[in-house]
């Protein structure tokens, strides 16, 4: 187990501005949805906020960027979050006062970054904090992102790639920062740049989580991704359509085997609620139907997949706030262990695990075909003799069973249960 292990003991809780502003979101619309996890969600273990991409640009207006913005950094070629969208980070400040605020909550404070250096500190060649270099030198100019015009990478193997790196991870240390969210840096894997912000991380002191994207990571590189990182994307971004929902099922098979306690492969965000207000997918309530949410989170829980929600929490309704504080799935993502797929077709996959703490068993069965569909599930397969009472997480009603859970699910939807012992 790496140090870094024990920053992410079980798979973060979180809510992430990206599905419901993509860039643009504005610091009052930070606070309210923190307001809200800390009123509703922190007895559940719902604990981060994150800002997402582009904090630090003035006019970003969606999820659409502005080709070469000129963007808001210090005279170090830092990103500073932009005053007009976060009045408190006046003054240099930073965005500790909003950290500050987040944390009185009880709240945790993380932020998105693209990995590398700004262009327009190379081009202004910017002096790297604390050395006698500049932005130029660090630079690869050769390393981009495709589809954000922000950054240059960094050059693992120049003098100063750590001390560039160093500079920006220390000051979000100071800044209070709980959970760093690094973009552009998984597809395709860059294994050097990973490795100086482990580093950086470590030197802060600070136990701050490290989340990698987009999808897919490598699956060859899974021990490295485990070695340096507490939890990376499986996926590209995740929208709510079925037919993503549908492969996810695929991801979870293939990298249920290749994760540790504080290293969790990530089925990304739960696009559910309000989301897309400032999209060009458009403004709307989630388009999954309710059985399709169930078995998103059903599948995101017991596989042990982060949670980080997406949509504007202060709009939610009753239903997808009960989603969020099911005390059965959230036990399967923080206490679910022996996590196996029992069996899955093109049309039905069952999944189950066992609670670490009472040794309850968990069985999901999961219908992701177009027609209803009965299935069953011995007791045997769980590892269970004799008569057991089960509980539907969702609909709480319990029943008495002795050879075989039998149940009637629906096209997309899930029949999840709670096995006593």
């Amino acid at each position: 187990m790496k140090a870094h292990h024990s920053f992410a003991p079980t798979p973060p809780l979180g809510w992430n501005s990206w599905d419901c502003y993509g860039a643009s979101v504005r610091e009052e619309e930070v606070r309210q949805n923190a307001l809200y996890m800390s009123k509703y969600l922190k007895e559940y273990g719902w604990e981060y906020i994150v800002v997402d991409i582009q904090w630090y640009e003035p006019n970003a207006k969606s999820d659409i960027y502005n080709p070469f913005a000129e963007l808001v950094m210090d005279e170090y070629g830092r990103l500073m979050p932009c005053e007009k969208r976060f009045p408190s980070s006046a003054n240099k400040m930073g965005f500790k006062p909003l950290a500050d605020f987040v944390h009185s909550l009880g709240l945790k404070f993380g932020i998105h970054i693209l990995r590398g250096v700004p262009r327009y500190a190379v081009l202004k060649r910017l002096p790297v904090y604390g050395t006698n270099l500049t932005c130029a030198d660090i630079c690869d100019t050769t390393s981009y992102c495709e589809w954000n015009t922000d950054m240059f990478g960094v050059d693992p193997n120049k003098v100063g790639a750590q001390e560039y790196y160093d500079s920006i991870i220390s000051l979000y240390a100071e800044w209070g920062v709980d959970y760093i969210k690094v973009d552009d840096i998984s597809r395709p894997y860059r294994k050097g740049e990973t490795e100086l912000i482990r580093k950086a991380i470590d030197k802060t002191g600070r136990p701050i989580v490290l989340s990698l994207s987009p999808g897919a990571a490598p699956i060859g590189e899974a021990q490295h991704l485990i070695n340096h990182a507490n939890m990376w994307r499986m996926s590209d971004d995740f929208w709510d359509n079925w037919k993503q929902l549908y492969d996810t099922f695929e991801l979870c098979s293939m990298w249920n085997e290749r994760s540790t306690i504080g290293a969790w492969p990530d089925c990304d965000m739960l696009p559910l609620g309000r989301i897309g207000i400032r999209s060009h997918h458009g403004d709307r309530y989630t388009r999954f139907t309710k059985d399709e949410q169930m078995t998103l989170m059903a599948l995101w829980c017991i596989f042990r997949s982060p949670l980080m929600f997406g949509g504007d929490m202060v709009y939610n309704d009753e239903w997808t706030l009960g989603l969020m504080t099911n005390t059965d799935l959230l036990r399967m993502v923080k206490h679910g262990s022996n996590v196996r797929e029992l069996v899955r077709t093109k049309n039905y996959a069952v999944w189950t695990s066992v609670d670490d703490e009472n040794k309850n068993v968990y069985l999901a069965q999961f219908n992701i075909s177009e027609n209803k569909l009965t299935l069953k599930t011995s007791l045997d397969e769980l590892g269970i003799a004799g008569e057991v009472t089960i509980t539907d997480v969702f609909s709480k009603e319990s029943k008495k069973v002795s050879d075989k859970v039998v149940s009637e699910v629906p096209p997309h939807g899930v029949k999840a249960y709670k096995i006593l012992k």
